[in-house]
């Protein structure tokens, strides 16, 4: 079960840990520590956080620092799989060669497009049963098991050569029952995750497992390749909460296609916005890298730029931020919640020239998934953290 803190089960929680320009930790910090491994990294960061759950959906302010101890959702939920005896997938296009990646559009630090954008683990037990862990941090984590310890450590704030705790970040954990680890080994592959079945580092699905698992051993077998199909995957858990898996080859922007897959819902996204950016889109008109495969034109899709918590200003650009959240805008008639995979980076098209954009640049041309709550507790706490600027829409 997902945890929020050691012997306190729930069935979901989210939390958006902050970044060192809007909440900085001290280095001097009591909580610190590698519990997982690793050491302390130099420089500033911030393991501040705020959490929400199905047992309290309103986001507020989290104790300690996350990642860290028993006592944060982050530190128990994973110590639970990490030092369990577990069946588990990892994946990372940011492993930084711990573990190593080899393939087409691999290299020593990341694996870019086709690969699926996409960060997170997922653990089950002998009947099946399972947690998804969905994150957003380069490199981390990069082992399932104690058992299978990674060379650099794998906590939390302790893992060199990366900006996991100086950007901020976003994780979700989600319980599965064992249809829903089907599912989401599905979508696995539908987004095109990178991942290696044959090293026990990141992928143990194997130990001889019978009956609930014998039909979950060949989906694992299908991961660690790219897929060419553009078919997006929508599925409804046993929890409530809704999947959706963008394939890298359906050429089209993040965002508008998940306000498509939400029957054309308004939205705001808070990602990592860099070059090249989305712009926001008051429609479909603004809207011309498509694909005629999807049935809903999408609706209005703005980015946030800056927020704020507490009163503190919070950023949303790429750089200080580097979570991707998003929420059903003001009026709508859901309260959707939503976390992703993917940033708001990549072409819109031309309306004079449409198809001679180069439509599948950047997030565009990569699989993510995303996962949707509707909950106006949950969706109003995050609105209120994204409520600020946002992008200007298209010129004209």
């Amino acid at each position: 079960m997902p945890l929020l803190a050691a012997n306190k089960p729930v069935d979901w929680w989210f939390a958006y840990k902050f970044s060192t320009s809007s909440f900085p930790s001290a280095a001097n910090d009591p909580g610190r520590g590698c519990p997982f491994g690793g050491t302390p990294q130099n420089g500033a960061f911030s393991q501040k956080y705020a959490v929400a759950s199905s047992a309290n959906p309103v986001l507020t302010d989290g104790p300690g620092l996350i990642g860290t101890s028993p006592a944060d959702p982050l530190g128990a939920t994973f110590a639970q799989i990490y030092n369990g005896s577990y069946r588990y997938v990892t994946w990372n296009d940011q492993f930084y060669n711990d573990p190593p990646r080899k393939g087409p559009a691999c290299d020593a630090k990341q694996c870019g497009s086709p690969w699926g954008h996409s960060k997170g683990m997922l653990a089950w037990n002998a009947a099946g049963n399972g947690i998804l862990l969905q994150v957003t941090t380069p490199s981390w984590p990069g082992a399932g098991s104690a058992a299978h310890p990674r060379h650099d450590g794998n906590t939390l704030g302790c893992v060199s050569d990366d900006n996991d705790v100086g950007n901020a970040q976003d994780f979700f954990a989600l319980r599965l029952n064992h249809d829903d680890v089907k599912v989401i080994l599905h979508a696995l592959a539908v987004a095109s995750v990178s991942t290696d079945i044959a090293n026990p580092q990141i992928v143990a699905a194997g130990g001889g497992g019978t009956g609930a698992n014998d039909d979950l051993a060949p989906l694992v077998s299908a991961l660690g390749r790219v897929s060419p199909d553009k078919t997006y995957l929508d599925a409804q858990l046993s929890s409530g909460v809704r999947l959706l898996a963008k394939p890298s080859a359906l050429h089209v922007p993040p965002w508008q296609f998940v306000s498509s897959a939400l029957g054309g819902e308004p939205l705001l996204s808070a990602t990592w916005w860099a070059s090249p950016q989305i712009a926001s889109t008051r429609s479909a008109a603004d809207v011309h890298c498509w694909d005629a495969s999807l049935p809903t034109p999408p609706g209005e899709v703005d980015v946030a730029l800056a927020g704020s918590w507490n009163g503190v200003p919070v950023a949303f650009t790429g750089g200080p931020n580097h979570a991707k959240v998003g929420v059903s805008l003001p009026g709508s008639t859901h309260h959707y919640a939503i976390f992703g995979d993917l940033n708001q980076q990549g072409q819109l098209g031309a309306a004079s020239a449409p198809n001679a954009a180069n439509c599948g640049s950047s997030q565009n041309g990569r699989g993510g998934m995303f996962f949707v709550i509707d909950n106006p507790a949950l969706s109003g706490g995050i609105f209120g953290l994204l409520t600020g600027k946002i992008a200007p829409y298209p010129a004209g």
